[in-house]
């Protein structure tokens, strides 16, 4: 009996130690988590204190009684943390009305970094969010990485359809025709309610360019919305706000799957942090992720 006992817990502790540890399972309880690392830490660390004095209890016939404790707490601990996981669950509301969100950014990373998590709350509340990156980031980095990592932040934040465009990186606006055909395209498939893309008021020409070939390819669309990037200037001024509560450690995770770009300042999770709750604090909340109307149509947004 102590024996099936033993290799029950040990089984338990194998799968839980293990699925916290490789990146499914990282990506896991990003998604579903507010405060996924604490969680996924606290059982891995029970999970492998509990193969570690059973492993201790294996080596003979006999062994301290203190192990059996240790077995037992750790269980016990295991246990607990499975119980109080739920309470941290992120907690959103199901759209009764879908709608359909187009996101345009300039680079694999824009999109995760200006508006990961309005993305991946739109998505969990049922709307049908698709994304678009112009160009394949040749000039800061590994283009055959970012384009994989591109894919994987999408996929990451709930879109259901990622498209890398290979414009020339830092001379976007020397393909402002084909961009704006090709934003045409997607926009006459899709037929987005929303289109969300860069604010005019940016340094980087990249941005600019995109924010251009946007507004003349979506030129009758009812409802566009520009965020944040981190070269935004001073005078990008928000007066849409998305309460972003429980979704700052998804943006952040969805940042950090950039590796590539792992290091430049403006990629660390407390820069990321910082701009939400300044957000926040304007509209008395949390966290927030601040966007620029172009214009606005009120049924068209509905229940953001």
């Amino acid at each position: 009996m102590e024996a099936t006992l033993f290799s029950v817990a040990g089984l338990l502790g194998i799968l839980v130690a293990g699925w916290t540890l490789v990146p499914a399972g990282r990506n896991w309880f990003a998604r579903k988590f507010s405060s996924p690392n604490r969680l996924r830490w606290t059982l891995a660390c029970f999970g492998s204190l509990l193969l570690v004095a059973l492993a201790g209890c294996a080596v003979g016939r006999t062994h301290p009684s203190w192990l059996n404790t240790v077995v037992v707490l750790a269980g016990a601990g295991l246990i607990v943390a499975c119980l109080v996981a739920p309470a941290f669950r992120i907690r959103y509301r199901v759209a009764a009305r879908p709608r359909r969100v187009l996101a345009i950014g300039a680079h694999p990373d824009d999109l995760e970094l200006a508006c990961g998590a309005t993305l991946a709350k739109l998505s969990d509340a049922g709307h049908d969010v698709r994304t678009m990156v112009m160009s394949n980031g040749s000039q800061g980095g590994d283009s055959r990485v970012r384009v994989t990592e591109a894919a994987a932040g999408s996929d990451f934040m709930g879109a259901t359809a990622v498209q890398v465009h290979h414009f020339q990186d830092t001379n976007l606006s020397g393909h402002g025709p084909e961009m704006v055909k090709a934003i045409e395209e997607a926009i006459e498939d899709f037929r987005p309610d929303v289109v969300i893309t860069h604010s005019r008021n940016d340094y980087h020409q990249d941005h600019q360019a995109v924010h251009s070939a946007t507004m003349r390819a979506a030129r009758r669309h009812s409802s566009i919305l520009c965020f944040e990037s981190p070269s935004s200037t001073r005078q990008f001024d928000p007066s849409v706000f998305v309460d972003i509560a429980g979704y700052v450690d998804v943006k952040i995770h969805a940042v950090g799957m950039h590796r590539d770009q792992k290091g430049k300042p403006y990629m660390s999770a407390e820069r990321v942090r910082s701009l939400a709750a300044f957000r926040g604090s304007q509209v008395k909340t949390t966290y927030a992720e601040g966007f620029e109307p172009v214009r606005l149509l009120g049924s068209a947004v509905g229940e953001f």
